[in-house]
């Protein structure tokens, strides 16, 4: 999966990612680096819709 591939909807692209780091991953690292996203991108994509990462928590609030 690419960066581009992610949705477009920041609820949608909140979901999916916290789904995948609850069921699959242990930090957003492993995450980035198995579904090949850049963090960067994807912590700035998050953080321009509202949203921050909670490494305690594993996921995105």
């Amino acid at each position: 999966m690419a960066y581009t591939d992610l949705p477009n909807d920041p609820f949608m692209l909140l979901s999916f990612i916290n789904m995948k780091l609850r069921d699959c991953y242990q930090n957003l690292d492993e995450l980035c680096e198995d579904l090949d996203i850049d963090r960067n991108k994807l912590i700035l994509r998050m953080r321009a819709s509202g949203f921050e990462y909670d490494s305690i928590q594993n996921k995105f609030w």
